[in-house]
C-alpha cells in the first residue's frame, strides 16, 4: 500500500492510496480533481473509488468533476450532502480495493456525517494507516461545527483505540496546534521536540504529514484530557468538559494571534515513503 501525499488549496491534503499488485487506486477527499487525475496518469494506477471524509466544500468540491470525467467512479461517505455521492456508508462497514481492507469509522464532532477510513493490508509489512479528515489533526482536532463535545469526545476517543500507527489528516495546521498545545502542557518534552521538528519543516517548506496515533497520545492536548496537565489547563475533570474548554481555548488562542499564513508548498504530490520520520522520544 503505497499513499501519495498531495498538498491542495490553502493547507488541505489530499490523498492517492495505492494497491501495487493490482494498481487500483482510492482517492480520499478531492479538492483539486486535476491535479489528482495528473498524478493518477503519471502512476499508471486505475481510479476505482474516493474515499470523502465530510461534505465541507474544501474536502469534496472536485468530486462533481471527478465524476463527470469518470463514469462510474464510486463516490463514498457517511453524509447525503457530499457532493455526488453514490453511496453512504454505515459506522463499522468495511469495504475492499484490491488487497486494502478499508473500515469505515463515524466520527461526528466536526460535522455530523464525518468519516474516517482506516485501512490495511493483510500480512504487508507497510503499517495500517487512517485518514482522518478533520477529526483529528497533527496535534489538534478540527473546531465542533455541528456535534456536541460528547460527541466530539467519542469520536477521538474511538480513534484513539487504534493501533498506534500512520495518520493522514485533512490540513496543515501543524504548528498553530503544537503552539497551543504548548500553551496547554508547557512542560511537555514531546510538545517541545515536536515543535522544534514542525518549525524546521515550516521553513523548509516541507508537510507535516503523516503522524502516527503513538506520537499523537504524548503530545495531542485533545487526545490527552485524561491527563492532570490538561485538566488542570482547563479546570474541568469531566474528559468531555475539559474537550470542550481546550476548544474554547484554542478558539480564543487562534483570534489573539497573527492570521495563518499558508505555506506556498510544491504543487507536486509528495510520497509518503520519501518524507523523513518524526523524532521518536
Amino acid at each position: 500500500m503505497k499513499v501519495k501525499v498531495i498538498p491542495v488549496l490553502e493547507d488541505n491534503y489530499m490523498y492517492l492510496v495505492i494497491e501495487e499488485l493490482t494498481r487500483e487506486a482510492v482517492a480520499v477527499d478531492v479538492a483539486v480533481p486535476k491535479r489528482l487525475l495528473e498524478i493518477v496518469g503519471r502512476e499508471g494506477v486505475s481510479l476505482t473509488a474516493v474515499l470523502t471524509t465530510h461534505h465541507h466544500w474544501d474536502h469534496a468540491r472536485g468530486n462533481p468533476e471527478l465524476a463527470r470525467l469518470r463514469p462510474g467512479l464510486a463516490v463514498l461517505g457517511a453524509d447525503e450532502r457530499i457532493f455526488s455521492l453514490t453511496r453512504r456508508l454505515a459506522h463499522g462497514e468495511e469495504l475492499r480495493f484490491g488487497a486494502i481492507h478499508v473500515r469505515c469509522l463515524l466520527t461526528p464532532g466536526h460535522t455530523s456525517g464525518h468519516m474516517s477510513y482506516f485501512l490495511w493490508e493483510d500480512d504487508c509489512p507497510d503499517p495500517p494507516a487512517l485518514f482522518s479528515g478533520d477529526a483529528l489533526s497533527v496535534a489538534g482536532c478540527g473546531s465542533c461545527l455541528e456535534g456536541s463535545a460528547q460527541q466530539m469526545y467519542q469520536s477521538l476517543a474511538e480513534l484513539g483505540t487504534l493501533p498506534p500507527e500512520t495518520v493522514f489528516c485533512g490540513h496543515e495546521h501543524t504548528l498553530s496546534n503544537l503552539e497551543f498545545a504548548q500553551k496547554v502542557e508547557p512542560c511537555n518534552d514531546h510538545v517541545r521536540a515536536k515543535l522544534a521538528w514542525v518549525q524546521k519543516r515550516d521553513e523548509d517548506d516541507v508537510p507535516t504529514v503523516p503522524s502516527t496515533l503513538g506520537e499523537e497520545r504524548l503530545y495531542n492536548p485533545f487526545l490527552r484530557v485524561a491527563e492532570e496537565p490538561v485538566r488542570k489547563f482547563t479546570g474541568k475533570a469531566v474528559p468531555a468538559d475539559v474537550l470542550e474548554a481546550l476548544c474554547k481555548e484554542r478558539a480564543r488562542f487562534e483570534q489573539a494571534g497573527e492570521p495563518r499564513q499558508p505555506q506556498a508548498r510544491a504543487l507536486l504530490a509528495l510520497q509518503w515513503g520519501l518524507l523523513s520520520a518524526a523524532p521518536h522520544e
